[in-house]
């Protein structure tokens, strides 16, 4: 046991230094004032009181809407997509999956070009409109563009919960209910859709808490006008420099991931005692 000890040692210190240090020093800049050169400090709450303001209220909201709006569209094409590779046996399930996990393996940020390439006036889209007589329509610096570029860097953390909630469904049960005399919409509703219930809440917490927090898409498909909350931290620590206060909204959204967290961890323990059931 010393010796698997040892063997940790270098990787919990390494842990504390990129982690729980930079983790702290955040705490400390969002309960106090006096710039980001920790001289002159005075704890205060000011940080916090003025996320309330209406500038910031507005940029929670206009996280929250996008977010929810990416999210809602994210559940219909990703349960779509999920159902149906289902549908086919183990060993192309895998590689459909495979598939769909393959663009979390480019950058975000090169991902994220490719729309631009893709969306501007000069883009793919537009010439390929242009083939038919339309004319050239603007879809950057729009919300359709941060929510294209939204929408395809979250979909795989959508596709991949709920297509794993629907695979372990026991076949029994669908095959059950026909039996029953349930018609395939029925089985699909009162078995299927209520089975998959926690891959979906899996799904639905992942994007959302991926949607808000980014700031790469909005800031480049959005042309910079668009605020979100992860803009807005980078803003207070690069352009602004402001740490006390992208300190305390740093904390705020760690808090929203932290409850989106615990309720991830609740469903994925009510799926398995109901499969030990």
């Amino acid at each position: 046991m010393k010796h698997y000890t040892k063997l940790i040692r270098p990787y919990l210190i390494w842990s504390i230094v990129i982690i729980v240090v930079p983790l702290l020093l955040i705490i400390l800049y969002s309960f106090t004032t006096g710039g980001n050169e920790l001289v002159n400090i005075q704890f205060t709450l000011k940080n916090f009181k003025k996320i309330g303001e209406p500038i910031y209220l507005d940029v929670m909201k206009k996280s929250f809407v996008l977010g929810l709006i990416s999210v809602l569209i994210c559940l219909i094409l990703g349960y779509i997509l999920a159902y149906f590779i289902t549908r086919f046996k183990d060993s192309t399930q895998d590689l459909l999956i495979l598939l769909v996990t393959i663009p979390m393996w480019i950058n975000t940020l090169l991902r994220t070009y490719a729309w631009i390439s893709l969306l501007s006036d000069n883009g793919l889209i537009n010439k390929f409109l242009g083939l038919f007589g339309c004319d050239a329509r603007t879809f950057m610096y729009t919300d359709f563009a941060v929510l294209i570029g939204l929408i395809s860097d979250i979909l795989p953390f959508m596709v991949i919960p709920i297509h794993t909630s629907i695979r372990k469904i026991d076949r029994s049960l669908i095959e059950a209910s026909h039996d029953l005399g349930a018609n395939n919409f029925e089985t699909f509703t009162n078995v299927i859709l209520k089975m998959s219930i926690p891959g979906v809440i899996n799904g639905i917490m992942m994007t959302f808490l991926l949607s808000i927090s980014t700031f790469v898409i909005p800031k480049l498909l959005g042309g910079g006008q668009y605020m979100l909350i992860g803009n807005l931290i980078e803003n207070q620590f690069i352009s602004v420099g402001d740490w006390n206060f992208g300190s305390a909204t740093s904390i705020i959204l760690t808090l929203i991931i932290l409850i989106g967290l615990t309720l991830m961890k609740k469903f994925d323990k009510e799926e398995k005692e109901e499969q030990d059931a």
